[in-house]
């Protein structure tokens, strides 16, 4: 549970893209997606788009600790084909990380199935008795020797909570900053160096495919 909550100031909403049907939004590091449970986590995304455009309808999540790329849809029908597209695995996700030590591989997939840990949530773990399918790809961008850590972007074809802070810490090269599952690197940086830098899909209104990019602020 989060012991205090204090969201980034509300100094205007980033838009990457806005339509009668969808709004994309750069989510700032900090900020819930939706509301948290209890007193003083009501400011969250969805509230700040919901103040400017009160048909917006959020399809997906990011972790508070994320930034990134955040589609709404506008109004219900909308919302009904956006949520689809997620649920049936339609949407083209890819993050970008800097995480601890220098990985070994240039690309590669992690495959390990993951449940949340009840007695310690919201932390995630492994686990290959009751652990729901997950599976990361990741490809590096580029390694730093003298600071020990690699730039890597991270496609996640499912969609689990937490899945990428967990899948790269069980490979032993967690997320700088990452304060559930970094060990030592949680120290490395003063936020979790996790960007959510592009996004693909079917727009719901046309089903054309269309693209949109934000690129990470570290």
């Amino acid at each position: 549970m989060l012991t205090a909550y204090l969201p980034p100031p509300n100094l205007g909403l980033t838009l990457i893209h806005v339509d009668t049907d969808i709004i994309v939004v750069d989510k700032p590091s900090g900020l819930l997606s939706v509301p948290g449970r209890g007193e003083g986590m009501d400011d969250c995304l969805a509230s700040r788009v919901q103040a400017r455009f009160p048909d917006a309808l959020i399809a997906h999540r990011l972790d508070m600790s994320t930034s990134g790329l955040l589609v709404l849809a506008r109004g219900a029908e909308m919302h009904r084909r956006l949520s689809r597209f997620f649920r049936e695995r339609q949407i083209d996700k890819r993050y970008l990380a800097v995480v601890a030590g220098l990985m070994a591989d240039d690309r590669g997939e992690v495959e390990l199935p993951l449940i949340c840990d009840w007695p310690n949530r919201p932390r995630q773990k492994v686990d290959f008795e009751i652990g729901k399918p997950s599976l990361t790809r990741f490809r590096v961008i580029s390694r730093d020797p003298v600071a020990n850590t690699t730039r890597v972007e991270l496609e996640p074809v499912t969609g689990r909570s937490h899945q990428l802070r967990v899948h790269l810490a069980s490979l032993g090269h967690p997320i700088l900053g990452d304060d559930l599952y970094g060990g030592e690197a949680t120290a490395l940086a003063d936020r979790l160096l996790l960007h959510a830098m592009d996004l693909g899909l079917f727009h719901p209104a046309t089903e054309a495919p269309v693209q949109f990019h934000s690129d990470a602020p570290f």
